[in-house]
């Protein structure tokens, strides 16, 4: 069975984490040991700044401490309290159970210094959040567009829904308006909104009032 040799509480800043790796020293030290397996849950941009400062830091220590970071998975550890009965959920609780987590083994590889390619990961992440947004979006708002105009989302003449000469007649004109509007007035409005570029605004235009109707 493992032993707890140290229990204590840092502060979240770089002082804390300073007192950190002292505390870890000290008490490798004590035990006699030359080897620091450190293991803290991947919680996103909260422990991403200490993971990195902590190899940093530790490596001016090489080779008479040997160090590895395990950044874990905080489903994986949840996992693994489960082996444990009735555990009560606080962050002295926490701490232990990913201390044995690490003594038990089975470990994905440790954290290396490859801080571009994190930097990568994190704008790809970001992209795809933001895509997944702007299709939520978009879908929201075709779902008004059919409330408002179900001939403009089933049957859009112009070739990009959300291009701004479409968004203008969705935005701008009611299907009722179009009905009234001359022939002269609703293509003079296509040609301002479209900067002149529909070859053959005419029919567009008649197309509009079809979908009106």
């Amino acid at each position: 069975a493992g032993a707890s040799l140290a229990s204590f509480a840092v502060p979240n800043d770089q002082t804390g984490a300073d007192t950190l790796i002292q505390k870890m020293l000290d008490t490798a030290d004590k035990a006699g040991t030359q080897e620091l397996r450190i293991g803290m849950e991947a919680t996103s941009n909260l422990g991403w700044h200490l993971a990195h400062y902590l190899k940093t830091e530790l490596q001016g220590y090489e080779p008479r401490v040997q160090s590895q970071i395990y950044v874990l998975n905080a489903r994986k550890v949840a996992r693994f309290k489960k082996g444990y009965e009735a555990l009560p959920k606080n962050d002295r609780v926490d701490a232990w159970v990913i201390a044995d987590h690490l003594r038990f083994g089975r470990l994905p590889h440790e954290m290396k210094e490859i801080i571009q390619y994190e930097a990568l990961q994190r704008l790809t992440r970001t992209r795809f959040f933001l895509m997944n947004n702007i299709k939520r979006d978009k879908t929201y708002f075709l779902n008004q567009v059919f409330l408002k105009f179900s001939g403009m989302r089933l049957d859009n003449p112009f070739s990009d829904t959300f291009g701004s000469t479409s968004l203008a007649v969705i935005q701008e004109l009611e299907p009722e308006q179009i009905m009234n509007m001359s022939m002269e007035e609703l293509v003079a409005f296509l040609q301002d909104k479209g900067k002149n570029r529909f070859e053959k605004p005419e029919e567009i235009a008649t197309f509009l009032k079809k979908l009106a109707r």
